[in-house]
């Protein structure tokens, strides 16, 4: 298990969820897709409690998203939902930190997504303090006033429909991360804000935001 809970030094991959809450899709005013939007943060995009968040030079636009982060515990590939949750190691609170400044036409989802500090999360949290992540509530404040306030049965794809399907793809692997998607109320963030956030009575992170 020493892997996975060194998940953000072992870790290979960050796989990322988009428009992922019916919250989320109603404020955009956006129908549910058949099946999941997906895209990759590099491990490198990766910071914890104590690093900044910085934003790159020239993007004006960078919003917070408060998301349950899922750690892959063994390998897997070609799983059934039936048996995804076997494969689950534990669990972190991650921010999918965006630059909506990148994503008009012509723009990059993946310098939107990947750009260094991109992906800050919290510590590893034991599958067993969250015996259903189907029933957790993520908040997220900034400068001390609440922006995201949801609970995770508002997910359209669920956890184990989420491991299956990407197995079909890509072979999970000790330390992978699934960020599963943010609830409606994601804004832009600015150098000098604060954004705390977390996953109620589970786990809390900080993270000030500063620009190169």
């Amino acid at each position: 298990m020493g892997s996975v809970e060194n998940f953000v030094t072992s870790g290979k991959k960050c796989i990322g969820i988009a428009s992922n809450y019916y919250s989320f899709l109603k404020a955009i005013n956006k129908t549910k897709s058949d099946v999941p939007g997906i895209f990759l943060k590099p491990t490198s995009s990766y910071i914890t409690e104590g690093q900044k968040i910085v934003i790159p030079k020239g993007f004006t636009t960078v919003n917070e998203e408060i998301e349950l982060g899922v750690i892959i515990g063994k390998k897997c590939k070609n799983v059934s939902e039936q048996e995804a949750m076997d494969y689950v190691g534990g669990y972190c609170a991650a921010l999918d930190m965006t630059a909506a400044c990148q994503m008009k036409p012509q723009g990059s989802w993946t310098l939107a997504k990947a750009f260094d500090t991109a992906c800050p999360v919290s510590r590893f949290i034991p599958k067993e303090k969250i015996p259903d992540p189907h029933n957790v509530n993520l908040w997220l404040k900034v400068n001390g006033e609440e922006w995201q306030n949801e609970n995770t049965s508002d997910l359209v794809f669920k956890v184990p429909y989420l491991i299956s399907y990407l197995s079909k793809y890509f072979t999970l692997e000790p330390g992978d991360l699934i960020v599963t998607g943010s609830p409606a109320g994601v804004r832009a963030v600015k150098k000098g804000d604060i954004i705390e956030a977390g996953l109620q009575g589970i786990v809390s992170v900080k993270f000030e935001v500063d620009e190169e």
